[in-house]
């Protein structure tokens, strides 16, 4: 069963390019793993800052995996610096 994933990310104005450049490697490295159907950033269009990060993963375990990867470890100990606020994750199964 597919799972989707919405992830939060709220970032300094300040912060924004440095931001979009650590997502850009992300997103690179990730599209190339076995079982990413989909992983997309997507900008507020009303609050400057707040970006979502938008996942489908063939399966949990195709996920499970991706949480093990270097570049994704990368990624959260360069953004961990700033972030203004704790990143939020969804996760669920496409019910229609």
């Amino acid at each position: 069963m597919n799972l989707h994933i919405v992830a939060l990310f709220k970032f300094n104005e300040s912060y924004l390019m440095e931001a979009v450049e650590f997502f850009q490697k992300l997103i690179r490295e990730t599209r190339k793993e076995n079982g990413c159907l989909q992983y997309e950033l997507v900008e507020d269009k009303d609050q400057k800052g707040t970006f979502f990060l938008i996942e489908l993963w063939e399966s949990a375990e195709h996920h499970s995996r991706h949480d093990a990867t270097d570049h994704l470890f990368e990624f959260r100990n360069n953004i961990s610096k700033i972030l203004t606020e704790t990143i939020q994750v969804y996760k669920g199964y496409k019910i229609y």
